[in-house]
């Protein structure tokens, strides 16, 4: 299975944090990640998406249609993302569109089996694999990258 961790892009501060929207910058970010990525994710990509507007705002860059999942807004702690996605019994690659620090928490968890705080900035794609080898199960990340490099 592919997961696919998408941090929405820069938004603006305030109240009510679900509220919060796209900077200008947060929107050039989007468009940028959106492209790469287009090019990247196969046709039969879940997308889901936390109901934060910035997280909405962030995934309509895409322009493909998204699932809003009330169990990835923010805060969600790992095993609801889990559960959510469908980990990792999903026959297709998912790409969820959320929030730190429960990106980072996930990705920590599934490359090194403990929940940490990683960092993932705003905008970045971080691209994670469950492959099963002669019955071993590993995860590997195969791409972690910003909007700044595409």
């Amino acid at each position: 299975m592919d997961l696919i961790l998408w941090r929405h892009c820069e938004a603006e501060p305030g109240e009510p944090d679900l509220g919060r929207r796209l900077t200008s910058k947060g929107a050039k970010q989007a468009e940028r990640m959106a492209a790469w990525l287009d090019a990247h994710l196969p046709d039969t990509c879940r997308i889901l998406v936390s109901p934060a507007d910035r997280a909405q705002q962030t995934a309509a860059a895409l322009g493909r249609k998204f699932k809003t999942v009330p169990e990835l807004a923010p805060g969600a702690p790992v095993s609801q993302v889990l559960a959510a996605v469908n980990w990792p019994d999903s026959r297709e690659p998912v790409l969820v569109v959320g929030h730190q620090p429960t990106l980072g928490t996930l990705a920590s968890f599934l490359l090194s089996g403990e929940e940490a705080y990683w960092s993932v900035k705003k905008g970045a794609v971080w691209w994670l694999t469950n492959r099963d080898r002669m019955g071993s199960a590993a995860v590997v990340l195969r791409v972690a990258i910003g909007p700044e490099f595409v």
